[in-house]
C-alpha cells in the first residue's frame, strides 16, 4: 500500500493584492510548490458563487464559478480589461 499526502487550502486563502486569492500566478506557484514538496493532492472547498455570509457551502449553483476567483491580471494580459 502506497501512502500519499496533500493539503486542504481554499483558493481564497492564496495571496493577492485584492484581498482574496484567485486563479492567478500565485495558484500556479502554489501547485508547483506542492509538487516540489512531494505532495500528491490539493483539496479545495466548493468554488461556486456564494450567498449570505460568503460561505462556500451556500452556493446558488452547482455549476457556476465564483467571479471573485477570476484573475484580473490575467484578463489585463489577455486584453479583456485595461488597467484603467
Amino acid at each position: 500500500m502506497n501512502r500519499s499526502s496533500g493539503i486542504l487550502l481554499h483558493i481564497s486563502s492564496l495571496p493577492s493584492k485584492y484581498g482574496i486569492g484567485c486563479f492567478s500566478e500565485a495558484a500556479y506557484n502554489f501547485a508547483d510548490w506542492l509538487s516540489d514538496a512531494g505532495q500528491s493532492y490539493w483539496q479545495i472547498l466548493p468554488l461556486g458563487p456564494t450567498s449570505y455570509g460568503d460561505s462556500p457551502y451556500q452556493s446558488f449553483s452547482s455549476f457556476a464559478g465564483n467571479p471573485y476567483f477570476i484573475s484580473l491580471e490575467e484578463f489585463i494580459d489577455i486584453g479583456y480589461l485595461t488597467k484603467e
